[in-house]
């Protein structure tokens, strides 16, 4: 087994993971709240945010960032649903809406990840990542195409760029120049499947939000958050 259990998940459905120092972000995909619990999985607070169908997640820049699918398919529909793919820029502490903009390819958005004032996108037509500029009207400053499919939680190292497939249930690290595939880890049998992904003092965290999606794959039964183990 390559994934670990080592907190309760604070919510049915953690689809997004982000580790700050106030604590760790779980992007709940049900109820499209944020909940911040600390390092034994203890609750601090929850954020209530304007996201529909929330995956991924991400802290920079004083603010909250959550990846917004537009219409939910597991909690009644909300005047605030858009039926469209955005980023959305949150006050941290509220979570009200400060900005939002659409996803690179005007589809679904899974993965999202701040990197020293931009924010890396996952898109699915082509299947890519994008760099995209806050500070520039969220301009794409770079990009590069993945063969792998399904992408969704990213992790930004030193060295390169994270990003779970969830389906094929592996992680690759990517050039962040390139595209070229540095390294890989490839899930157990019965493992937890990756949606959601953050790292912490060197170790990837994980976040199984037990969800098969329209192909009706990839999930063990029950949510997850944990530590992926080589």
């Amino acid at each position: 087994m390559k994934t670990v259990k080592q907190i309760e998940t604070p919510c049915e459905m953690p689809n997004g993971l982000q580790w700050t120092d106030e604590g760790l972000f779980v992007m709940d995909q049900k109820t499209d709240n944020v909940y911040v619990v600390d390092e034994t999985g203890k609750l601090q607070r929850t954020i209530s945010t304007p996201t529909a169908n929330g995956s991924g997640i991400t802290v920079g820049g004083g603010f909250l960032w959550t990846a917004s699918n537009g219409n939910s398919v597991s909690r009644p529909s909300r005047s605030t649903d858009t039926g469209l793919g955005y980023i959305y820029k949150l006050d941290i502490q509220t979570g009200e809406p400060v900005d939002r903009f659409r996803t690179p390819d005007g589809g679904g958005i899974h993965g999202i990840e701040w990197d020293d004032g931009k924010i890396w996108v996952t898109a699915f037509q082509p299947t890519a990542i994008y760099l995209m500029d806050p500070s520039d009207d969220y301009k794409i400053v770079h990009s590069f195409e993945v063969p792998t499919p399904r992408l969704h939680g990213l992790a930004r190292v030193d060295d390169g760029l994270w990003c779970a497939h969830t389906t094929d249930n592996v992680v690759i690290k990517y050039d962040v120049d390139s595209g070229a595939e540095l390294d890989r880890i490839t899930m157990d049998e019965g493992d937890a499947f990756i949606h959601g992904m953050s790292i912490k003092d060197g170790e990837l965290w994980y976040g199984d939000a037990n969800f098969a999606g329209k192909h009706n794959t990839a999930v063990v039964g029950k949510p997850e958050i944990g530590i992926i183990k080589r």
